[in-house]
């Protein structure tokens, strides 16, 4: 099911990004920050309240490093995008998935050790290398499709872009953390909405406030729901992901949000994707496939809610 999740987390956050793009011609990047945090915590809180799910945290450290360190990826992104090229900013921030995977391999490494008393090491998990590089071959469509490119005066901001990815890397492991403490997805949701929030505000206190109209603000509403459920679904998608295998495939279904931008790009703003371009979607999709395949491979038995 954490498949399905990603991808529908990567659906939402597509459109949202196009309601961003809409709504970014009348408001500064603050105060969409701003806004998708204050309507995400109405939205969040609301849930909370239905599902019966107490916002209350016996971990408020850990939900405030989440929160920070999102929102600093969040930041980042918006720079990197204001300074460079728009797919380069992307391709940066999706490198996301290669430091995910860089972090459980490396940890799976590190932990292969020596056990005691048998003179052999601890078995790696089952397919950690195909996994692997299938997120390696998603990033490889992305670049085909995105077509990134950074000059010397763009060095500063494209090391930001790629800061951005790093950030989002540390904070969908610390989303796993949560999820095995026992924090419920709205929760962890909610605490990141807020941090958001402030976030957002004390970046508009130094850039201002825009003119205000209704016709115009009507798009701040969907921007922060589609920002809440795409962040409820991505939460769930990590949270749910109980082995380092089913883990990888979660981060490399993330690449399927460049798919569906691709597509509205081309129905909604009359772009054109050339033929290197839908390459890349296929080599995206097919990496998710793949991806798919050897985690089945490699678990077979599991149970149907850790696939």
């Amino acid at each position: 099911m954490q498949s399905l999740w990603m991808v529908a987390s990567a659906l939402f956050f597509a459109t949202m990004g196009v309601c961003v793009k809409i709504a970014s011609a009348w408001f500064t990047s603050g105060e969409l920050v701003f806004w998708r945090g204050v309507i995400g915590m109405v939205f969040i809180a609301v849930l909370a309240h239905r599902q019966k799910v107490s916002l209350a945290t016996r971990y408020p450290g850990m939900h405030a490093w989440r929160s920070v360190i999102g929102t600093a990826s969040l930041g980042a992104w918006w720079y990197a995008i204001a300074n460079l090229p728009l797919a380069t900013a992307m391709t940066l921030n999706y490198m996301s998935s290669i430091w995910v995977a860089a972090f459980l391999v490396g940890g799976a490494l590190l932990a292969w050790a020596p056990v005691p008393g048998r003179g052999g090491r601890v078995p790696l998990p089952p397919m950690q290398g195909p996994l692997g590089l299938t997120v390696l071959a998603g990033f490889a469509g992305v670049v085909l499709l995105l077509k990134p490119s950074v000059h010397g005066s763009d060095a500063f901001a494209g090391l930001i872009g790629l800061l951005s990815g790093m950030s989002a890397a540390f904070a969908y492991m610390q989303v796993i953390a949560l999820s095995r403490i026992g924090e419920p997805e709205t929760r962890t949701v909610f605490y990141f909405a807020v941090g958001s929030t402030v976030a957002g505000l004390l970046w508009t206190l130094f850039t201002g406030w825009s003119a205000w109209s209704w016709s115009h603000a009507i798009w701040l509403l969907p921007v922060g729901v589609l920002a809440a459920l795409g962040q409820l679904c991505l939460t769930r998608a990590y949270a749910s992901a109980k082995t380092q295998a089913a883990t990888l495939v979660v981060a490399n279904l993330q690449y399927s949000g460049i798919v569906f931008a691709a597509i509205y790009s081309v129905l909604l703003f009359g772009d054109r994707i050339d033929a290197a371009g839908w390459g890349g979607i296929a080599l995206i999709i097919g990496s998710g496939v793949a991806a798919t395949v050897l985690r089945q491979r490699a678990v077979p038995k599991a149970p149907a809610e850790e696939h």
